[in-house]
């Protein structure tokens, strides 16, 4: 997607949401959220949303997603103390790979200030050798892909 496509995604292209309270710490000496915090946002959504929807267990599953692409696009400055909605959708769904999206809003606005995300490949814990994600994993992310599959810009 181009960044102008990006741009014009709005808060109802994504039917998972995380509220996000900025810390002061995320600021960068420009007085904004550093441009490595989102990738942190990211991580952060998604993960919650593997935990909460998708059967993941931290430091027990035999498959994990290991991260193989992301990308960010900034659209409009943030800085602490504002509170954050991350967005996530689920762009494609392969058998053993995923490619997310996350829309950061600034709570109570419908355009975002940064879209972005990544693509995980799904492995063997062990062996890190790519392997099929279960049935409950395809099952949860199914869910937001469903929900967004019909809004292509």
């Amino acid at each position: 997607m181009t960044g102008v496509e990006l741009k014009a995604r709005r808060r109802s292209d994504y039917s998972y949401f995380l509220p996000y309270r900025t810390r002061w710490s995320d600021n960068d000496q420009y007085s904004h959220i550093n441009n490595s915090i989102y990738y942190h946002l990211f991580d952060s959504i998604v993960n919650t949303y593997l935990i909460e929807n998708c059967g993941l267990k931290p430091n027990e599953s035999p498959v994990i997603g290991l991260v193989v692409s992301s990308f960010c696009q900034f659209f409009a400055p943030l800085s602490f103390p504002r509170v954050l909605d991350l967005g996530l959708r689920v762009n494609k769904l392969g058998t053993s790979s995923v490619s997310y999206e996350v829309g950061v809003f600034e709570q109570g606005k419908d355009t975002p200030a940064a879209v972005g995300g990544y693509t995980h490949v799904f492995v063997e814990s062990r062996s890190r050798k790519s392997t099929p994600m279960n049935a409950e994993t395809k099952t949860g992310l199914r869910r937001i892909l469903a929900a967004t599959a019909s809004s292509k810009l």
